[in-house]
């Protein structure tokens, strides 16, 4: 029987990991994509991996090649085919006019400019560096002079500065303010908080496991997933890996992919138990098989430590 079915039914909540086919994973990914596997295997949930292709212009067919290879090296296994954004366009089509239809968007010609100049100005109930709504207070003559200047808009939800309050499992409760986000971009193209909520509710994913680097852009989605009549999942947002500089891991930091760790003498067991080791769950010196870490981690009560250096690199 597949991890996650029993007697043929599915189990909520189903887990996900959601990888860019723009570049190799390193072992901050790596560690995320673990952790989520982790979360749902050990309540017994369906896991998926799902493919962001949407950014067209960097997007390659050898990455998401190498990131499954990769995933499936450490001993993550998941439920059914991968699915791929750029194949589920007429669902993001569609959510796009159920918020339309409901009076919810509203186009958006600012420039990178205009949107860092207004983003930062006082703006009322809005942290700053978020959008306050300039092109939804133009005046008809305002928009006629930018729906003639032929440039296209992107099209933003009227959010209204609403409060969204959530519990996540690593860091407690949570509340932010919602900005006017974009849902489409100039180009034509679905913008990720769109794209990442309809799918989210089109795969039933109960949990959401995540690099805590998205938990400021939680409020927004658990937004747009209530304007779309679509379940609330759960969240649990993890800590990064951290290269020497106190920067996010990247190539730059030296030896951080699966290919470069065995390159370097370790094998994928070495690496899934330093992966393991670093938030808790292994003594370095162990090497435990998946199934052995699935026995030990308990969602409920896994704190892992802040942010930082994997031991060792």
């Amino acid at each position: 029987m597949a991890p996650g079915l029993r007697g043929g039914a599915r189990l909520i909540p189903a887990g996900r990991f959601a990888p860019s086919p723009t570049g190799t994973l390193h072992l901050g990914n790596l560690r995320t994509a673990l952790l989520a596997w982790l979360y749902a295997r050990a309540q017994d949930a369906p896991f998926l991996v799902r493919i962001e292709d949407l950014d067209t212009g960097r997007v390659r067919e050898r990455f998401e090649r190498e990131q499954l290879d990769d995933l499936a090296a450490i001993g993550l296994d998941w439920d059914g085919e991968p699915v791929r954004q750029s194949a589920r366009l007429d669902l993001y089509a569609d959510a796009l006019a159920t918020l339309e239809a409901a009076g919810l968007v509203y186009p958006c010609w600012c420039t990178r400019a205009e949107i860092r100049e207004a983003s930062s100005a006082p703006h009322g109930p809005l942290p700053e560096g978020h959008y306050p709504g300039t092109c939804r207070r133009l005046t008809h003559e305002e928009r006629s002079e930018r729906e003639a200047s032929g440039r296209p808009p992107a099209l933003r939800v009227a959010a209204d500065a609403a409060h969204v309050a959530f519990t996540d499992r690593v860091h407690g409760a949570q509340e932010g303010v919602v900005d006017d986000f974009v849902v489409r971009r100039n180009d034509g193209a679905f913008a990720y908080n769109l794209a990442v909520v309809v799918d989210d509710g089109a795969q039933a994913i109960g949990e959401i496991v995540r690099g805590d680097d998205l938990l400021d852009s939680t409020p927004r989605q658990l937004w747009l997933a209530e304007r779309l009549s679509l379940a609330r999942p759960t969240f649990a947002h993890v800590p990064l890996v951290l290269g020497a500089d106190g920067a996010r891991l990247a190539k730059r930091h030296g030896a951080v992919t699966l290919a470069d760790r065995i390159e370097q003498g370790e094998t994928t067991a070495d690496v899934r138990a330093r992966l393991a080791a670093s938030v808790g769950l292994c003594d370095p010196a162990e090497r435990p098989s998946p199934s052995e870490l699935v026995v030990r981690f308990d969602p409920t009560g896994f704190t892992p430590p802040p942010s930082g250096p994997l031991p060792g690199l």
